[in-house]
């Protein structure tokens, strides 16, 4: 019996709310992404109105509630992030929890599962880029926990280590569809670069900028329409 190959997933395009005035300019957008994510660690504030606003915006949701070491807002402790994601999983199509945190939220992650939720596991580094091998061990420990996408975003700097990310996106021997994004002085650039390559999922602004190398939603639905790496 032949093989069966996995089925090739077109790239996504996702606006990030990340604040109030993302969340104004989500409803309000005339071309929507395919998908949206919540930022629920940055908005705080406004839970009640962003709930409330969950079933009329435009596109599906990803909800995610950062951990304060890989850039989450707020210091909010592991079980205020897991009630945040309990409480906006009715409005949920994936959910992100970072890859750290897979043996810790197993149970959230198991109950997103059984509602069949996509499972997005990530890796945020802000101050190095790993080496591809530490990226395919953690791509595999990712797949091993049940997650449907793998998504990095860690720091870009040098040519070298952008032309090693895009060796990673486009590896067919993979075993997981990988979003990956560059952040640092070549940030901008890997983003567009590896949006071309085939990125899962490919994040951008909707108002400012929340990290550096983030791009407006705009340029990076441009960049997908010339798909071709």
């Amino acid at each position: 019996m032949a093989t069966r190959r996995p089925v090739k997933r077109r790239p996504l395009l996702v606006g990030v709310i990340a604040s109030p005035a993302d969340l104004r300019c989500a409803l309000a957008l005339r071309e929507a992404p395919d998908l949206f994510e919540l930022r629920l660690d940055c908005l705080i504030d406004i839970l009640k109105q962003a709930e409330r606003k969950m079933s009329i915006l435009s596109a599906p949701a990803i909800i995610t509630a950062r951990d304060p070491r890989e850039g989450g807002m707020g210091n909010l402790s592991a079980r205020q992030r897991a009630e945040l994601l309990l409480r906006f999983l009715p409005h949920a199509k994936l959910v992100d929890v970072e890859l750290r945190n897979a043996r810790r939220f197993e149970a959230l992650l198991e109950r997103v599962r059984k509602q069949r939720i996509q499972r997005i596991l990530s890796l945020h580094d802000f101050k190095s880029t790993p080496s591809p091998r530490t990226l395919r061990a953690k791509a595999a420990e990712a797949k091993a926990h049940g997650a449907d996408i793998f998504k990095i975003a860690v720091r870009i700097e040098t040519p070298a280590a952008l032309a090693q990310l895009v060796d990673l996106v486009i590896d067919k021997n993979l075993k997981i569809p990988l979003s990956a994004m560059g952040i640092g002085k070549l940030g901008a650039i890997s983003r567009l670069l590896l949006a071309r390559c085939g990125s899962a999922l490919n994040y951008g602004s909707l108002q400012r900028t929340h990290v550096e190398g983030q791009l407006p939603i705009d340029v990076l639905r441009s960049a997908l329409r010339r798909s071709n790496c």
